[in-house]
């Protein structure tokens, strides 16, 4: 068994040990350490990471009462150089120990036990055993917590056995009966674990708070600490001050600036809508002097299918016609009718659209299609063309 460095201190960066094992398995690789301060998977904690012999240090896994360390490759020598990868150490001790806080300040304020706890590589979160949680809630939850954090309360770990833990009003009680780990926040909590954690909250820095939503009948709280809350401060500042330059107005006023060009797009829109309108009209009009046997069929160099749609639309509206659109930009062709006895849109579409490698459907009144190629397109296009005039 390998003695466990960060039990008794967690801010240990560099150590020498030895190597007492080495494996090969599935083409990775292991070793075993004398003395390891590198904490593996466990408690909802990710594992830590860094270099031995300056050979990089891929996984930390705990199999039995042995920690293997998953490295590039295999070291030469025994004696091993280790280092850990500090920012993740800390950005771990900070999350972990801010999760034990938050989740006592939320049992005492709300009477809300922690069901789990998932330290991910950009969101944190607890779940609480809560129907529900409101904003006005949650902001005071973030008040109450951050406020120890400020108190900058002890933090201490230490190991205790059946008798001693009956005597403490841990949190939970472990399955374990011997070799019992307990994490102390002073005046706050003693918790059964096994992670690692900073000294005193004050090295938490702070905890935000960013929601809370319904999970499975519990609560799900979404949180970020330390450097890492700091670091999503900072890209919301620069996304923030990004829009106060384009708007060229304070901070403050964004969402006012923004409210007003939210009005003046919608009568941008308004507009174009009305412009709209009017070209399709007039487009509609000079399609319908080139209908011929009760049909209009015309390709669009930059048209989109909705514009097609919504012309054909027109047209239909007016009188019986049959409708047969393409674009050029899209490789879309688009076919409609309002009253051709013979004519089925969806039909004719699915039997003969596999020929020009086209791919599409649609109901009896209308269809659309889509092509690979231009080619295609055009050779469909003229096909149903010619098709229409039999049918007609």
């Amino acid at each position: 068994m390998s003695a466990i460095l960060y039990y008794n201190d967690s801010f240990l960066r560099e150590w020498t040990t030895t190597i007492v094992e080495r494996r090969e398995q599935n083409n990775q690789y292991f070793v075993r350490l004398e003395e390891t301060a590198f904490y593996p998977h466990g408690g909802g904690q990710p594992c830590d990471t860094g270099t031995i012999n300056e050979i990089d240090v891929l996984d930390v896994v705990k199999e039995d009462e042995y920690i293997w360390h998953q490295v590039s490759q295999l070291p030469n020598d025994n004696e091993a150089q280790c280092q850990l990868n500090w920012e993740r150490r800390l950005d771990h001790m900070q999350h972990h120990t801010g999760q034990h806080l938050l989740s006592a300040t939320a049992l005492q304020l709300f009477n809300a036990p922690t069901l789990s706890f998932h330290l991910g590589q950009d969101m944190v979160t607890i779940d609480i055993d809560r129907k529900s949680m409101n904003d006005t809630e949650l902001a005071t939850l973030e008040q109450a917590v951050n406020q120890r954090i400020y108190d900058n309360l002890a933090v201490s770990s230490y190991f205790v056995n059946a008798e001693q833990l009956a005597q403490l009003p841990v949190v939970k009680m472990p399955k374990v009966t011997e070799d019992i780990r307990i994490v102390e926040i002073e005046d706050v909590e003693y918790n059964t674990c096994g992670g690692t954690h900073v000294s005193h909250t004050g090295q938490i820095g702070l905890i935000k708070l960013f929601k809370a939503e319904k999970q499975k009948g519990s609560i799900r709280i979404y949180f970020k600490c330390g450097a890492r809350a700091l670091a999503d401060y900072n890209d919301s500042l620069h996304i923030l001050n990004t829009l106060a330059t384009k708007f060229n107005t304070g901070r403050k006023d964004i969402l006012e600036r923004f409210g007003k060009w939210e009005e003046d797009q919608q009568q941008l829109k308004a507009e174009l809508e009305q412009l709209r309108k009017a070209n399709d009209i007039y487009e509609s009009n000079q399609l319908l002097s080139q209908m011929q046997n009760q049909q209009i069929t015309h390709i669009f160099e930059h048209k989109t299918l909705s514009d097609l749609q919504r012309i054909a639309a027109t047209l239909i509206a007016e009188q019986e016609v049959t409708v047969l659109f393409a674009t050029l930009s899209e490789y879309k062709v688009f076919l409609a009718q309002n009253g051709h006895p013979h004519l089925k849109c969806g039909a004719f579409f699915k039997e003969h659209l596999a020929t020009f490698h086209g791919k599409g459907g649609g109901s009896d009144l209308s269809a659309q299609a889509t092509f690979t190629s231009e080619a295609d397109l055009i050779a469909f296009y003229e096909f149903a063309q010619q098709q229409l005039h039999v049918v007609r």
